[in-house]
């Protein structure tokens, strides 16, 4: 049996276009012996009856999604080999399935969360989000975002007080300190930094969660997305905006957090990399 799960947070920027670098990214991790036990994925864009539920089934992982047409969209995919023998079927894997913030109308799809129920630990609570960007602090979508961070502040408050292992996984579209941009002067007064979306991450924290990629040593200038412009990639120009947050109870059985700038390297590659915890058996 494993000595840990792991679970990893990837905006593939479209998984019709995508889907062969997911899968090769997952049978590269099990290759090494470091599977990955749950992907929470954003940025679908396609509808739930385009989702490639069969390929993904065919490589071992079950999985539910939240789609619409061209924009948004999210998913929870789960390796189907680290499931404990009560999940047998969709139904069974993905328990209290929640699409969408509860209460708060919005037709884009960017929550989707599910406790699932894996072998060696007690069942988590994982949550995957695609937070709103926020075009410019000026825009109507900045009003959006900051609407929406309150409400998922507050649908959190419960899940937290009803889940004690919760994972809130996915593209945060907020670099949450200055050690998380490439070049914070060039990005004074522009969303993704803003006091407000600053403020609204935190918190999130004051929730008691945590960012598990700041409980370990990381390298600096060690960001998760970088603009296809401008050679951003190689000029390692990039923020970190994808981001996993732990409940207090998985936070103390966190073994590592990482980037795995790998993808990124790849042909025609999504401009987010994936972000991976490691969860030690309870």
């Amino acid at each position: 049996m494993a000595e840990s799960i792991r679970i990893a947070a990837w905006n593939v920027n479209s998984i019709k276009v995508r889907l062969p670098q997911v899968l090769r990214w997952l049978q590269d991790q099990e290759k090494a012996k470091k599977p990955i036990d749950a992907l929470c994925l954003q940025e679908l864009k396609l509808t739930d009856d385009k989702y490639p539920h069969a390929e993904l089934e065919e490589a071992g992982y079950i999985s539910i999604a939240a789609g619409q047409k061209t924009y948004n969209g999210v998913a929870i995919i789960v390796r189907k080999a680290a499931l404990a023998p009560i999940a047998t079927d969709h139904e069974t894997t993905f328990l209290k399935p929640i699409r969408n913030i509860p209460g708060n109308v919005d037709e884009q799809q960017r929550i989707l969360a599910a406790t699932v129920c894996f072998k060696g630990v007690q069942p988590i609570r994982l949550i995957s989000a695609y937070f709103p960007n926020g075009q410019s602090p000026d825009s109507d979508k900045f009003q959006y975002k900051l609407g929406w961070l309150a409400a998922l502040e507050d649908w959190l408050k419960e899940e937290l007080t009803q889940n004690t292992r919760l994972a809130l996984l996915g593209d945060f579209n907020i670099a949450p300190t200055d050690d998380d941009v490439h070049d914070p002067s060039k990005w004074i007064g522009q969303n993704l930094v803003s006091p407000q979306e600053r403020d609204a991450f935190q918190r999130l924290l004051n929730l008691g969660l945590t960012d598990s990629f700041r409980m370990f040593e990381q390298v600096p200038k060690l960001f998760s997305w970088w603009d296809y412009r401008m050679m951003g990639f190689r000029r390692n120009a990039g923020m970190r905006i994808d981001h996993i947050l732990l409940s207090e109870a998985l936070k103390v059985q966190c073994s590592a957090s990482i980037v795995d700038k790998e993808p990124r390297t790849w042909e025609q590659p999504s401009d987010h990399a994936p972000v991976i915890a490691e969860i030690k058996q309870s």
